[in-house]
């Protein structure tokens, strides 16, 4: 799959230290699948937006060590940095002003949480016009009581695709299959 690279953005959600603690399903191999992409979307002049959720007190304070990117996470100088508060990297934040600025139309998401910000994220981002790739394999969820981390993602890469009240499309694909053109 081949995204148009003067149009789109790679947005990666909440690879944060004290989210990885313990380390959701497949960490690492989402990590190497998270740098590829952006080693890729750098190589083709697409901007690279890292998303940072903070919270007032605990593991996510502004700044704190659990705040910081997780280890292994390669971030290159050019790449964006972005705060939030809420599960939807654009509400409330400067990303759909930052994305306009660039002539961004297509979005390419992956990171943590699955069902959270990512899944709000993605939503976000389509009510707001932009069409979204999910890259399939390079989101993660921790286990919960009803379902594994690997059948959250699953989950979710079936629900996004197939909402079509957004007017937009959102498409789901491997990471290893996603280019820029």
């Amino acid at each position: 799959m081949k995204l148009p690279a003067a149009h789109t953005a790679l947005i990666v959600i909440d690879m944060q230290s004290a989210l990885f603690e313990p380390p959701p399903p497949e960490a690492e191999q989402v990590i190497a699948r998270i740098n590829g992409l952006a080693a890729r979307a750098r190589a083709a002049g697409v901007p690279v937006v890292f998303v940072q959720h903070e919270t007032a007190g605990a593991d996510l304070r502004a700044d704190s060590p659990g705040w910081q990117l997780v280890a292994g996470l390669v971030v290159a100088p050019t790449d964006l940095r972005l705060r939030k508060k809420m599960s939807d990297a654009f509400l409330h934040t400067e990303l759909h002003a930052l994305l306009a600025e660039r002539g961004v139309r297509q979005l390419l998401v992956c990171g943590y949480s699955s069902e959270f910000c990512v899944d709000s994220s993605v939503r976000g981002g389509a009510a707001r016009g932009y069409a979204v790739t999910l890259a399939a394999d390079a989101h993660t969820a921790h286990d919960k009581p009803h379902a594994t981390g690997l059948q959250i993602r699953t989950h979710e890469n079936e629900t996004l695709t197939h909402i079509s009240s957004f007017h937009v499309t959102i498409d789901a694909a491997p990471a290893a299959e996603i280019g820029f053109g």
